[in-house]
Order: structure tokens, then C-alpha cells, then sequence
């Protein structure tokens, strides 16, 4: 892996000099492929987080549109937002807030035909959605994949 970048040292100063962390960790942080399934209420926050965070590679499985009423809980979204797919909506915010990370968008539904070949990418999977056939089929793909 390439040495931090001058920004990304400054930008992860905290990570850097705490104990636990350190430049070792950020590496890791910075190998990582963490997917998240759903945008919404769970997926947003924590993709934010994760940006942040420096994780290297952030998938982002969404197949639906942002509503107003997602605007008062979805908190990574805005008005210019309306209308658009959640996947794709939220990765430009994400670019938008640190360029680092490589965003890779699906915007489309999560099905047992698809499941394993995205996850197949990933070394985690983040489960962001909120119904539980979905949370199932997340369950069995990871545990297939191991």
C-alpha cells in the first residue's frame, strides 16, 4: 500500500497518535472493503462514519429513491437529493466530504441471485436494512461466503 498522502495525514491525525490505532490501524482501515445494504436510517449514519473514518473501499447497496420524509432521519441527504437513487445520491455526499475512500454503488435491490457475487468484494457487510427477509438473505450470503 502507498504511504498516507500528505492530506491524509493531516486528516487522520487523531487516528495517527492514538494508542490502539496509529498508523498501523489507519493502514488497515485504509485496505478495508466494508459494503453497507441500505442507505437509510442506519446505512447513512454509518456511512458517514466509515468515510470518515478512512475505510478504503465503501459499497452501497440501494435500490430506493430519497422521499422528503427520509430528510428529518436520513441524514446525509438534502433537498438537491429528491427524487434520486439513495446509492448514488449519498455517494457524491460521501465524495463530497472525503475523497479518499473508492465508493462503489448498486443501485438496485439485494436478491439471493445477486447476494454472493457483490459480496464477494467486501470483507465485511454491514447490514443497514429494515426488514427481516432482507437481514436473512444478508445472513446466509455472508455465512456462504464465509
Amino acid at each position: 500500500m502507498a504511504p498516507f498522502s500528505q492530506e491524509e495525514l493531516q486528516r487522520y491525525a487523531r487516528h495517527l497518535v492514538l494508542p490502539g490505532i496509529g498508523a498501523e490501524g489507519q493502514e488497515k482501515l485504509k485496505k478495508a472493503r466494508v459494503l453497507v445494504v441500505g442507505a437509510g436510517g442506519l446505512g447513512c449514519p454509518t456511512l458517514l462514519y466509515l468515510t470518515a473514518a478512512g475505510v478504503g473501499l465503501i459499497g452501497i447497496i440501494d435500490s430506493d429513491t430519497v422521499e422528503i420524509s427520509n430528510l428529518q432521519r436520513q441524514v446525509a441527504f438534502t433537498q438537491e437529493d429528491l427524487g434520486q437513487n439513495k446509492a448514488l445520491a449519498i455517494a457524491k455526499r460521501l465524495r463530497e466530504r472525503n475523497p479518499h475512500p473508492e465508493f462503489k454503488t448498486y443501485p438496485l435491490r439485494l436478491s439471493s441471485e445477486n447476494a454472493l457475487e457483490i459480496f464477494a468484494g467486501y470483507d465485511i457487510v454491514v447490514d443497514g436494512t429494515d426488514n427481516f427477509p432482507t437481514r436473512y438473505l444478508i445472513n446466509d450470503a455472508c455465512l456462504l461466503r464465509g
